[in-house]
């Protein structure tokens, strides 16, 4: 049987997204993953717009991008800068992630994260300092190909788009990592494996995945 979609607008989504998020325990940390294809959708759009209802209903947030914790070039570009195997298997430092970022705010963390490790442009680190969330406080990550890899999530947000209409949304400049894309659909399906899943053909004009 195929998925069923119920129609919402942004800002239904928004504030059932906040809901969900706010009315687990409060006294746990949530680490909470907004994914999505980088030029195709707006991960950290929406990751972005939860902040202030998030803290209207009581809750700390601290948001971090994957994108600052990509390998340095040397390793990340080894294939060359348009291979799409690398970007799915190496651009993403996954290990780091988990160990400055989700691992800390796991029941027995310390709850100490580094906010970003690497500065993709400059191809040099950060060197930030570490940030202590208190009991309660929620993590928005944004990214993309993020499911499937093991990370310590407690909700995942999959931004899905079909095959045509990603075609169709993603720079030509980007077309060469659509076999990433199709690679992640087959291998993960997070289509079918995200808590939350909401089909963005038309951005403007979401839905949101019926439970089975």
């Amino acid at each position: 049987m195929s998925a069923r979609y119920r129609p919402i607008t942004v800002e239904r989504l928004v504030g059932e997204l906040a809901d969900r998020i706010a009315d687990a325990d409060p006294a746990r940390w949530q680490r909470v993953a907004i994914d999505g294809a980088a030029g195709a959708t707006d991960p950290a759009g929406l990751a972005d717009a939860l902040v202030d209802p998030l803290r209207v209903r009581g809750r700390e947030v601290r948001r971090v991008s994957a994108w600052d914790f990509l390998r340095p070039a040397s390793l990340r570009l080894e294939r060359g800068r348009h291979d799409p195997d690398a970007r799915y298997d190496d651009w993403l430092d996954a290990s780091a992630l988990r160990r400055e970022v989700l691992d800390p705010l796991a029941p027995d963390g310390s709850g100490a994260v580094l906010p970003a490790l690497w500065d993709r442009e400059r191809d040099r680190a950060h060197r930030l300092p570490r940030t202590t969330l208190p009991g309660g406080a929620v993590l928005l990550l944004d990214g993309e190909l993020l499911l499937g890899r093991g990370l310590g999530l407690d909700l995942t947000v999959h931004l899905w788009l079909s095959p045509p209409a990603l075609r169709r949304r993603l720079p030509e400049t980007e077309h060469w990592a659509l076999p990433a894309y199709r690679r992640y659909d087959d291998e993960v399906r997070p289509a079918e494996t995200a808590d939350v899943v909401v089909r963005v053909d038309h951005p403007h004009h979401p839905a949101v995945r019926e439970p089975a």
